[in-house]
């Protein structure tokens, strides 16, 4: 065997490396926030938050999803996230640019191009070989798309304000263009676009449609204007309709107006005298309506989370629904435990997926709990469910497909965060603090005990004796050795608000909302101290340790991964942006689950390799022997990046087969022991884990 190996050392040629990265998307589930809508023959084309939804309606009554793309970037609240379906390709606004899908197979899109525009693109309108986008500050920007792989700019004009979205007619471009209302620019010359006339609205032009000789601009918090575009040079106001929401999008079919109007759901407007609208008929949605569109006799409704609503126009004057296709409410919180993720998804209530492929989540079951779901905490059969305004929800998981309703504790307050250790459950409950409830029969949850914190109680974490609660505007340390006697042990003013707490070791950290991570000092209880903070870019909203990192849910920012292997002086790590808001984050083994409002996102977060494969060939043996002592020497090739892990230094994860947290000549030699049968394993550094899936 030792002769057969040394000889295969010597001879065996050093392997290519796996490419892989550090922080990688791996899948998103839980989809909801529809901004946008356009019909194509059976085919729904929905723009949610996370990508692009395709869905069959064939059967209006009952619209089914036939796939779905999901799009990485953050929109952080600068995007309409639109849609534009053209022949084989769907066209999407993305916070970064302009991203093309080739959609020619309807239950299979793919990515085809993408362009990356100066501004944050609000819109786009696509006419023969041009995309048309409204670029917020960036104004105008069109570009070629002839071959859709490989879009190039063809022209711009920076409009005075916000350009928040464009329909061309003709040789004109008509940019809604916030408090600069509407712009008409002249297009015929694809490359040297200029501006032809312009009209002020009342207040923040949103959403445009072109129909014969009007423009009809929806004006946010004005309504519909009707602008006269008889004479583009010299386009007039000539009517309006005050509308009682916020109008965002209109559709023009017929002599009636179509209008998205946020919490007001749909208003139909009779325009057959533009100068003179009235209301035909209205349809209260149940979500926010942001985007519609008109075919045949039926409305699509973009109706935030309530998904896409059907409704039948045929009596413009009395709408009725006709079908919809439901999405679940936002993802406020997440807990993994063994094969599942539990989301508490607001209105939604509890939501269990099966992360056992974590590529492949499946959705297995569901219990829409009274009020409005805020977190979840795992154990055993049971989740439990901070449900605001309804308490304490102990729901039996032992089914996964079938949730059930076990028992239920109604608290004083509002209650906002969930802990569980041992035979009691520790609920935050916002201006009423933190309490303390007996869960040892889940079937009858019963009161044990009550801390009035002086803040607002958001997060509670449970480790031995101390509850750690984050209390708006101070860490509070409370002593439970004796549940029905809570004490106050120790406080730290944090400087921001405490929302979020995670314990690991000595140490507390705070999501500290706008002063990002706090990471405090409670080796002594009594007496908590400021170790060290770490600014995020945005709001720090939960938080969560594996190892040597911190992991930050960061609101607007997305995920925040900061190395925490020396606590007194805390670094960026490393960050994925998330389409949504990110609310909270929960990590098992290589994976963060980030409850994103809009889904929930796996990514992985650790290296993707195998102790003892140096070379990255996928198995350790004799050639991993050769490359190291050629790496070591300085005459190798450098490692991959996914066996790079970044501690207090880098090394090279992979080679550190003794699980110190190094790669040396030891481990050579350890690794030669192995591969003799000496030793029955190979280690791994404790805080660099592997990728096992």
């Amino acid at each position: 065997m030792k002769t057969v190996c040394l000889a295969l050392c010597v001879i065996v040629a050093v392997s290519s490396l796996l490419p892989a990265q550090e922080i990688e998307y791996i899948s998103s589930t839980l989809w909801t926030g529809v901004m946008d809508v356009e019909v194509v023959g059976n085919y729904a084309y929905c723009a949610f938050v996370d990508g692009l939804v395709i869905l069959d309606i064939s059967n209006l009554h009952a619209p089914a999803f036939a796939s779905q793309l999901y799009i990485e970037g953050s929109l952080s609240g600068l995007s309409k996230r639109r849609i534009e379906v053209s022949g084989s390709y769907a066209y999407m606004a993305d916070t970064s640019g302009l991203r093309i899908m080739n959609i020619s197979n309807p239950v299979y899109p793919v990515a085809a191009g993408s362009f990356d525009t100066p501004g944050y693109v609000r819109s786009v309108f696509v006419s023969g070989s041009y995309a048309y986008i409204a670029d917020g500050n960036s104004g105008l920007q069109i570009v070629n798309i002839s071959n859709p792989t490989y879009p190039t700019l063809a022209g711009s004009y920076d409009t005075p304000d916000n350009a928040e979205d464009v329909f061309v007619s003709g040789p004109y471009a008509y940019v809604a263009d916030g408090t600069s209302g509407l712009q008409i620019i002249n297009i015929s010359n694809p490359t040297n676009p200029s501006l032809e006339g312009s009209c002020y609205t009342l207040e923040y032009a949103w959403s445009v449609f072109v129909s014969d000789s009007w423009a009809y601009v929806t004006d946010y918090y004005f309504g519909l204007l009707m602008i006269n575009i008889n004479n583009p040079a010299n386009p007039s106001l000539d009517g309006s309709y005050d509308t009682p929401g916020e109008a965002e999008g209109v559709f023009i079919s017929g002599s009636y107006a179509f209008v998205a109007d946020r919490f007001w759901g749909l208003e139909v407007i009779n325009i057959s005298d533009p100068p003179n609208p009235s209301l035909a008929g209205r349809y209260n949605t149940p979500g926010v309506a942001h985007g519609i569109f008109v075919s045949g006799s039926y409305a699509f409704g973009a109706d935030g989370n309530s998904g896409l609503q059907i409704i039948n126009i045929s009596d413009p004057a009395d709408p009725l629904l006709e079908g919809m296709y439901e999405t679940p409410d936002n993802a406020q919180g997440v807990f993994a435990s063994g094969s599942y993720a539990y989301v508490a998804a607001g209105g939604s209530g509890l939501q269990i997926i099966n992360i056992g492929i974590p590529a492949d989540p499946l959705f297995m079951g569901s219990y829409d709990t009274p009020s409005y779901a805020l977190d979840v905490f795992a154990s055993g059969s049971y989740a439990y469910v901070a449900d605001y305004h309804s308490g304490l929800q102990v729901i039996n998981i032992g089914d996964p497909a079938n949730p059930a309703l076990a028992g239920s504790y109604e608290t004083p307050g509002s209650a906002c965060g969930v802990s569980v250790a041992g035979n009691y459950a520790y609920v935050v409950d916002w201006d009423w603090g933190l309490e303390i409830i007996n869960i040892r029969e889940p079937a009858n949850p019963s009161f044990a005990g009550r801390y009035d914190t002086p803040g607002n109680a958001w997060g509670v974490f449970v480790a031995g004796s101390y509850a750690y609660v984050a209390d708006d505007l101070s860490l509070l340390i409370i002593s439970i050795g004796y549940p029905s006697h809570p004490t106050l042990a120790g406080s730290w003013d944090t400087p921001g608000n405490a929302v979020g707490i995670f314990v690991a070791g000595s140490y507390a950290y705070v999501a500290d909302y706008r002063r990002g991570l706090q990471i405090i000092d409670i080796s002594n209880p009594a007496n908590p101290i400021l170790a060290a903070s770490h600014d995020t870019p945005s709001f720090a909203n939960s938080v969560s340790i594996s190892g040597s990192y911190a992991y930050v849910a960061d609101f607007y920012s997305g995920l925040q991964i900061i190395n925490i292997f020396n606590p007194a002086d805390p670094s960026a790590a490393g960050s994925y942006h998330t389409p949504g808001i990110a609310e909270g984050v929960f990590v098992s083994g290589p994976y963060a689950y980030v409850a994103d409002t809009y889904s929930l996102i796996t990514i992985r977060t650790s290296c993707n390799y195998l102790p003892g494969d140096i070379n990255g060939s996928g198995v350790a043996d004799c050639a991993d022997v050769v490359y190291g002592i050629n790496y070591l020497s300085g005459e190798g090739a450098p490692p991959g990046s996914c066996n790079i892990c970044p501690l207090q230094f880098p090394f090279f994860a992979a080679g550190d087969v003794n699980g110190n947290c190094a790669f040396n000549g030891v481990d050579i030699t350890y690794l030669v022991t192995y591969l003799k049968g000496l030793q029955s394993t190979l280690l791994n550094c404790p805080s660099c884990p592997p990728s096992t899936q």
